[in-house]
């Protein structure tokens, strides 16, 4: 039997890393982005970083890139990792490409991304995916793994043993749905870091900082119930109970949610990322996914609808919240 071949549309943080893995195992990857990005990789190559591993680096002349979507040709897996925004796009692109039987996996934030690219490309499979952990670019050429945590998609036995050889911890689920609802929970505190302006670290570590978060997912749980929606339980906690953990005192938070802490230095979240690089935002699939939630369920989500507007904000004119700062802003919308 063959070797799966692999394709990565939105080859930017995210994707260099996972296709980046599979590259250095072996596997015979395309790298899919944009023409900037692309041209750093062909001048300087790939280097795979993390705090528990040593880095790998995937030399010039050993990556394959493309920059339109004629590089997905041939692939038997193509993982999408653009922006929820631009899925539409991709879709789009893809469907004059894709091999027949080629499988799609979307490995992006938010809940709809894997049913768009369904709609858009019938008669190949679509899988969806989640990646629990932080991935930035440290320096151009270097994307840093800052956070822990296993891939999770659909179950797909050759795309899960391609992934276990490249080293990526995988788990296949058949409740992707539930692991997508948790995940956006734990997703809402991307605002609140990139407004925060620090690493992850030490912003999980302020409570200001957390009862911002706990704030959001108390109106995520409530339109979760209203919608029949249970998420999954990814970690020691269960979801419910989260952000009571959160408002915990700094203190006894670190005593009982020390893994959550567990968290590399420099780590920041992915929406920090995009407002220093002047790009616009999920913002509006992360907490305006709750939002609308709510409001088709007669709820308000006054916390998370405040955050939209910040972010927004700040994506035409950056500013750094303290906790005590941010806290105030969405106790007064309530």
């Amino acid at each position: 039997m063959s070797q799966s071949r692999f394709a990565v549309l939105g080859a930017g943080s995210i994707g260099c890393y996972l296709g980046g893995h599979l590259a250095a195992a072996g596997y015979e990857v395309t790298l899919v982005g944009r023409p900037a990005a692309m041209d750093v990789l062909r001048e300087k190559g790939l280097t795979l970083s993390s705090s528990v591993r040593p880095p790998r680096r995937i030399e010039p002349g050993d990556l394959r890139l493309a920059t339109g979507p004629e590089g997905v040709a041939g692939a038997d897996y193509v993982l999408v990792t653009v922006k929820t925004h631009d899925t539409e796009a991709a879709a789009k692109d893809l469907a004059g490409h894709l091999a027949p039987g080629a499988v799609v996996v979307s490995f992006q934030n938010g809940l709809h991304n894997a049913a768009t690219l369904r709609a858009a490309l019938p008669g190949h499979t679509v899988l969806a995916g989640m990646v629990p952990y932080n991935v930035l670019q440290s320096e151009p050429g270097t994307v840093h793994q800052g956070t822990a945590g296993k891939l999770m998609t659909e179950p797909d036995e050759a795309l899960v043993t391609a992934f276990r050889a490249a080293g990526l911890a995988i788990v296949p689920r058949t409740d992707m749905a539930e692991v997508q609802h948790a995940k956006l929970l734990m997703n809402l505190n991307n605002a609140v870091n990139a407004l925060s302006g620090i690493p992850l670290r030490d912003q999980l570590g302020q409570r200001a900082y957390r009862r911002c978060l706990a704030l959001c997912q108390r109106e995520a749980l409530a339109a979760y119930r209203a919608a029949g929606i249970r998420p999954a339980q990814l970690g020691p906690t269960r979801p419910g109970v989260t952000p009571y953990v959160l408002g915990l005192p700094d203190a006894i938070f670190r005593r009982v949610a020390a893994a959550t802490l567990r968290v590399d230095a420099h780590a920041r979240s992915s929406m920090w990322e995009d407002l220093q690089r002047g790009r616009a935002t999920e913002i509006d699939t992360l907490q305006g996914e709750i939002v609308s939630l709510a409001a088709a369920h007669g709820l308000r989500a006054p916390a998370n609808a405040r955050l939209v507007e910040l972010v927004h904000e700040a994506e035409r004119s950056p500013r750094q919240w303290t906790g005590p700062e941010l806290y105030a802003e969405l106790k007064a919308a309530r």
